[in-house]
């Protein structure tokens, strides 16, 4: 009879794994551990379909019997199945990037909304240069160095964003704002039409991203779902404006609102990627959709145990 395969696999992320803990952690020398996740097979024919499977045919035979996928988690920045890294020489650089964009938008959002009467966003220009730019296009590149296209293109071109938003806004450096205005007769209209569109694109762009995530978790679907919705509001209050030609503040302090609420949903997520049982007392719940992997893996389960 064949000897059950190790099960004491180092667990490397927060959510359960696709295979039953409580299966791999009960496994005995007679490789029950291996027909937990086809309970609807025998151990022979288990046992059977895994040898037909190293020849390429068989139920097996598109299944990886040696390395499970873990589901869709905001903390490490994956909107979908993802193979653990176990060696990898990196630390998850998700967190790093998610609190670099967060403190960032955040600064910008309570601008946005007026907060203590502060209406030009100056201030954030050195965090846009150091923080949620450099910073965050850094994080992206690492994502990058551990396999991780979603995180890299999101973190890589967030810090982008950043840095060209400083570049647009650094007083008497590159005068974008001062050319603007000289080639439109000293008007205001260029330029905040120039900005709104620079939004706008920014809005589709983070469209695209919140495609990829209908799949993952709630927060990290959130995330990007409030932040599709600031791009928008921002944009469209950059290009309609008041009869007196500045960008309409209801409209402008509607995007802040979804930008601050954007912040606080990217350090939820940086905080699950971070908090584990060695610096923690709790994990951080992401709740996955229904229509996820991990939702209907647990919906199959329940229908095991009801049955």
């Amino acid at each position: 009879m064949a000897a059950a395969e190790p099960t004491n696999a180092p667990v490397l992320d927060k959510e359960a794994t696709n295979v039953d803990a409580s299966a791999s952690s009960n496994g005995t020398s007679n490789g029950t551990n291996s027909t937990a996740a086809h309970p609807q097979m025998s151990h022979e024919e288990h046992q059977v379909a895994r040898a037909a499977a190293r020849f390429g045919y068989g139920p097996l035979a598109q299944v990886n019997t040696h390395e499970t996928r873990l589901p869709a988690f905001g903390g490490e920045f994956q909107p979908g199945l993802y193979r653990p890294v176990s060696d990898r020489k990196f630390a998850n650089p998700a967190p790093l990037g998610l609190s670099a964009f967060a403190l960032t938008t955040f600064v910008l959002g309570c601008i946005n909304m007026d907060t203590r009467g502060i209406s030009m966003p100056n201030i954030v220009v050195g965090l846009a240069f150091g923080y949620g730019g450099l910073v965050q296009l850094l994080a992206g590149m690492w994502e990058m160095a551990v396999g991780n296209t979603f995180g890299a293109t999101a973190l890589a071109s967030y810090g982008g964003f950043w840095i060209s938003f400083a570049i647009v806004f650094t007083p008497g450096g590159f005068n974008i704002e001062d050319q603007l205005l000289n080639a439109d007769n000293g008007s205001t209209d260029m330029f905040y039409n120039s900005l709104g569109l620079f939004l706008m694109g920014w809005f589709i762009f983070t469209t695209v991203l919140l495609v990829c995530t209908l799949r993952s978790t709630i927060a990290f679907f959130s995330l990007f779902f409030s932040l599709d919705l600031a791009f928008m509001l921002l944009g469209i209050g950059y290009l309609v404006r008041t009869d007196a030609g500045d960008p309409t503040p209801s409209i402008i302090k509607a995007g802040g609102f979804f930008a601050l609420l954007a912040a606080f949903l990217a350090w939820y997520n940086a905080l699950a990627g971070i908090a584990d049982s060695s610096n923690s007392f709790f994990i951080i719940p992401v709740a996955h959709f229904p229509w996820s992997e991990k939702g209907r893996e647990r919906r199959a389960k329940v229908a095991r145990e009801v049955v």
